[in-house]
């Protein structure tokens, strides 16, 4: 069963990962909503 928690953390933490890349490199089309990005998240940022 702790494997399986392990995994399922490991799966998560990785696609959290992703949609914060993914916030970082895109903007928002409305102007009225940009919501705002966690602590360290530049570092993600595309050059």
């Amino acid at each position: 069963m702790k494997t399986l928690i392990t995994k399922m953390a490991t799966a998560v933490a990785s696609l959290a990962l992703v949609v914060t890349a993914a916030s970082v490199n895109s903007l928002c089309f409305c102007w009225m909503h940009q919501p705002e990005l966690p602590e360290g998240a530049e570092m993600l940022r595309r050059k």
